[in-house]
């Protein structure tokens, strides 16, 4: 075979192929030339797309023997695409090897860089959508109020009543001999902690809106009346 016709024609037909972008760097030893690819999508100033100059060097035997290839004016690879390209590539030129390979060097790299890019729109895509929905699920939340066992509607129970003092005088005015006032009885009434746990324990674990308790203490409610009322001596003035 002889090496240097082949290469010279192959050469005419790369710069027909590729006018405008083929680009001979030497001519000594061997050729040396470069071709750009890029995805369709490319812009540099935009970070779109991908793009890189295939430099490809014939050895004295090519194509008996592989040429050699090198990325160059690399844009918007991420550190392993480059040897991955290569590696590709290089696997692409042992199928080849015996016939003039560049067109079709050039096409697999071409092509590898579409699917590469295809690749890294699909998981920007995913990923936009996992946050956006990480959001929206964020901000239904805020709205569902808080989901609670019977342990910590318990927990939640306490604290409520902590917080309004009504634990506290309970226990003093059991102290002291004294009542408690209506509202007072209703808040520590023990028929209705067994009422909602009952209620908790049939169904799923249920929502509370704690704002529909957050104004309790803002109620009209007189304790002096309250006071004077005891629901075990009430009676009817009916005369009948």
């Amino acid at each position: 075979m002889d090496y240097q016709e082949e290469q010279k024609n192959e050469i005419e037909a790369l710069e027909s192929i590729y006018y405008g972008d083929f680009e001979i760097l030497s001519t000594e030893p061997t050729h040396k030339f470069s071709i750009p690819i890029k995805t369709e999508e490319f812009e540099s100033d935009a970070s779109n797309g991908l793009s890189c100059d295939l430099v490809i060097t014939y050895t004295p035997k090519y194509p008996e023997e592989g040429p050699l290839i090198e990325l160059e004016n690399i844009e918007n690879f991420d550190n392993e695409y480059e040897q991955l390209l290569l590696n590709y590539l290089s696997e692409q030129i042992k199928e080849n090897l015996g016939m003039v390979m560049v067109f079709t060097i050039v096409s697999s790299a071409q092509e590898w860089l579409n699917v590469k890019w295809e690749e890294i729109k699909k998981e920007n895509e995913e990923r936009i959508a996992k946050k956006l929905k990480e959001e929206e699920e964020a901000e239904q939340k805020r709205f569902e109020g808080t989901r609670v066992t019977v342990e910590t509607f318990m927990r939640w129970k306490k604290i409520f009543e902590d917080d309004l003092g009504i634990t506290k005088k309970k226990e003093l005015l059991e102290k002291e001999g004294k009542k408690l006032t209506g509202r007072e009885l209703f808040m520590t009434d023990n028929t209705l902690n067994e009422s909602d746990l009952k209620f908790l324990d049939e169904g799923d674990a249920v929502k509370v809106d704690e704002s529909l308790f957050q104004d309790l203490e803002d109620l009209d409610i007189d304790d002096e009346d309250d006071e004077d009322f005891d629901p075990n001596n009430c009676h009817s003035d009916s005369s009948d």
